[in-house]
């Protein structure tokens, strides 16, 4: 009999089991989906965590390249700065610029070299590239440099292929002099090299000025408008050489 009963049981379980199903797996529901979300963040912030690692580690890296580079690329100007050594035929102090001055209309920079190391006013200044301008004041461990773009500055010149002298002056802008009374006869064209004259005792002879640009003649003046680039790299370079003799071979 107690056979019978289950066997008459086991449909009415079966149903029971079946209809408690989605009951339970719905009980069950906010269990599983809390376990889920926690793997979920837990992930996502491991995966936060590993990013952030990286991102800073690709930040260190670039900034090693960077420092790299930079060192690597004022290794090179040094070597060309000392390189144009040979140019010269006197004593030569390297000098690194330490200050600008803000002043737009002055054209100055600060180096770390002062009268405690023979620096005295007037001396040349140079760059690898060219002339780089004059030492205008010191102190016993510094040293203000006067820019060649300075509107106050001005180098004795000399145009390599026909030897026509001038004066080369400032204008305030790192890229352009200007030539003082320049005929309009003169023999000169766009591209010819200028160097310096060594007129004057100040600069070496023949170190690099900079090229003519533009020749403007106005027939209503005597004189006509020439205009040179700068071969010194004044706003990116460094260090300088400052001359303790004014002439060159």
């Amino acid at each position: 009999m107690e056979s019978y009963n289950e066997t008459l049981l086991d449909p009415l379980k079966q149903g029971v089991a079946i209809v408690a199903r989605p009951i339970q797996s719905i009980a069950e529901a906010p269990y599983f989906l809390t376990d889920a979300s926690i793997d979920f963040f837990s992930s996502r912030n491991n995966l936060q965590k590993e990013n952030s690692i990286l991102e800073n580690r690709i930040r260190e890296l670039s900034y090693g390249s960077q420092r790299l580079a930079a060192v690597e690329s004022e290794n090179t100007r040094l070597r060309e700065l000392l390189g144009s050594r040979k140019r010269l035929s006197g004593d030569v102090l390297v000098a690194e610029i330490v200050g600008i001055d803000p002043n737009i209309q002055r054209r100055e920079v600060v180096i770390d070299k002062g009268t405690v190391d023979g620096v005295r006013v007037r001396q040349a200044v140079i760059e690898a590239e060219g002339l780089f301008g004059q030492v205008i004041a010191t102190t016993r461990s510094s040293a203000r440099v006067l820019m060649v773009s300075d509107p106050r500055h001005a180098i004795p010149v000399e145009v390599v292929r026909s030897g026509f002298r001038s004066i080369a002056v400032g204008m305030g802008l790192s890229d352009r002099l200007y030539l003082e009374n320049v005929s309009t006869t003169a023999d000169l064209i766009i591209g010819d090299v200028l160097v310096s004259s060594g007129l004057g005792e100040r600069f070496p002879r023949g170190y690099p000025v900079g090229e003519v640009r533009s020749v403007d003649i106005d027939p209503a003046r005597n004189y006509a408008d020439v205009y040179t680039s700068i071969q010194a790299r004044l706003d990116t370079s460094r260090h300088v050489l400052i001359l303790f003799d004014g002439m060159a071979p």
